[in-house]
């Protein structure tokens, strides 16, 4: 709620309340909520090309951050965890056929690939007064140009 331009706090409390009838009032969800990551099409850290998506549960925890620190929370989550799986994806390869000293991949890593994306989401959403409860790769695959390169090259060596 504000008064006049100033910041005079958050009520979560239930019920009916009296406020100050000047007081501006602005409801923020406190609930959990899903982003569905488009696929992206990105390199890897080897350079090849794949498209990734990811799958975040997120929610609001402090309403004035929410409220003041950005313009428009909903689209500040969009774009920061797009910026997240993107560089997730420039940080480990996709596979060890291609990288044999990798120790993280995003095809084999599993849990310890999405805990490195709860921790980035974290850190990028942290500032808006938002926490990741959960944060999945939900596609991940070569990129169509490279799959046709491979398939290609296999029906030669055939």
């Amino acid at each position: 709620m504000m008064l006049f331009g100033k910041y005079t706090g958050t009520v979560r409390d239930n019920g009916l309340l009296w406020a100050n009838p000047f007081l501006l009032r602005q409801s923020i969800s406190l609930r959990a909520r899903n982003l569905n990551g488009t696929s992206l099409k990105v390199n890897d850290k080897i350079g090849n090309p794949i498209e990734i998506a990811a799958v975040i549960v997120w929610n609001v925890t402090d309403t004035a951050k929410a409220s003041f620190e950005v313009n428009d929370y909903n689209q500040f989550v969009s774009i920061q965890s797009e910026a997240a799986v993107r560089h997730l994806a420039g940080s480990c390869p996709y596979d060890k056929l291609r990288d044999d000293h990798a120790t993280i991949t995003l095809r084999g890593g599993g849990d310890t690939v999405n805990e490195l994306l709860v921790k980035e989401l974290d850190a990028r959403l942290a500032q808006a007064g938002i926490r990741v409860s959960e944060a999945r790769i939900s596609h991940l695959a070569y990129a169509p140009e490279l799959q046709a390169l491979c398939c290609k090259d296999n029906r030669q060596q055939q």
